[in-house]
């Protein structure tokens, strides 16, 4: 894998030099980009229908996203973590127009679903799979291969802002449906702990303490991490299909009416365009107004905001009692659409 990352970002890298002189965009450059983007999502694919096909029994999957969450992932987020200047892992201009954005979009997306049949816990979690991209599962391995080691500064700093500020904040407003105020604290509460025990901000936590000292683990214990963290990428998107694969199915078993597309596809629409187009839109802007924004962050965090919904979102749902199968076909829409979205955000942004 780690000879097959290189390839892919070598092969990223020489795209965007390409298609670098205005004017002069290479006609082959979305080619190009899907050449990279391809092998992340055939291994998506792979996992879905390996999953549907009895291939991977579904009492199987729990164990890999529990390898990928704490293990592997760690591991490769502790790597970039640790080979990042500290100083782009705490970019205030980074984490704060990320921020605003997540929070305007969050708001919107609860403004405009509440209705007599989605009430605040779907509206919350419809609002939470728009603006969380899959940033850990696929974002880092796939925006390091297209742009190269530095994207890993602003896209750790993005995943701090969806675990630590967005899930808690829509968790909490999923509450407001039920049991008023001590409701809304206890869910608070409980997103603060699960943002406590999810080993991914330690990881980044641990990184940055690594950059900021140049620590160097023993040889031993580094290439242990480095195993792992070669590990992450391709077990992350198989798990993504076969999660993506359970979901469905279970929905199917469960034999539920059928989900109007009026309840998930505009939200589809709010990610996969809305977002990245916000993303760029408040950036700019920031840049105009002389915030010290670099225009190579920005490039980063609009493709992030254009990366299919957080599978976890669904695990997060089913936890708290909303429609699972809406979130699920979010989800799934998202992440088959993104192939080719993402890309040509690729080709625009570069």
């Amino acid at each position: 894998m780690k000879f097959g990352l290189a390839g892919l970002k070598f092969a990223g890298q020489r795209t965007l030099r390409r298609q670098a002189t205005p004017g002069k965009r290479d006609n082959g450059g979305v080619l190009n980009i899907l050449l990279v983007t391809f092998p992340f999502f055939a291994l998506v694919l792979a996992g879905f229908v390996a999953a549907r096909r009895g291939l991977l029994p579904l009492d199987a999957i729990p164990g890999l996203n529990g390898f990928v969450l704490y293990f592997a992932l760690p591991c490769m987020l502790y790597r970039f973590g640790a080979s990042t200047p500290l100083a782009q892992l705490l970019d205030a201009s980074v984490f704060f127009t990320y921020l605003f954005c997540a929070l305007v979009l969050v708001g919107f997306v609860v403004a405009t679903s509440l209705n007599r049949r989605i009430g605040w816990n779907d509206a919350a979690f419809g609002a939470l799979v728009a603006a969380f991209p899959n940033t850990g599962f696929m974002g880092v391995p796939l925006l390091v291969a297209l742009l190269g080691s530095a994207a890993a500064g602003p896209t750790i700093v993005a995943i701090v802002v969806d675990m630590v500020v967005t899930s808690s904040l829509c968790i909490a407003l999923s509450r407001l449906d039920t049991a008023g105020e001590h409701g809304f604290q206890k869910a608070g509460r409980d997103a603060l702990r699960g943002v406590l025990r999810n080993p991914m901000p330690w990881a980044i936590l641990l990184g940055g303490v690594s950059s900021a000292v140049q620590l160097q683990l023993p040889a031993p214990l580094m290439n242990t991490v480095g195993l792992l963290a070669d590990a992450a990428s391709p077990v992350a998107l198989f798990t993504i299909g076969a999660v993506l694969a359970r979901s469905q199915m279970r929905a199917a078993t469960l034999g539920a009416a059928p989900i109007p597309r009026r309840d998930y596809l505009p939200v589809v629409g709010v990610k996969l365009l809305l977002h990245p187009l916000l993303v760029w839109l408040v950036g700019a802007s920031a840049i105009q107004l002389g915030v010290p924004l670099d225009r190579f962050a920005l490039t980063v965090m609009v493709l992030v905001a254009a990366l299919p919904s957080a599978s976890n979102v669904s695990l997060l749902a089913e936890k708290f009692g909303a429609d699972n199968g809406r979130i699920a076909r979010i989800i799934l829409v998202s992440t088959a659409t993104a192939f080719f979205s993402f890309s040509l955000a690729v080709a625009w942004m570069t």
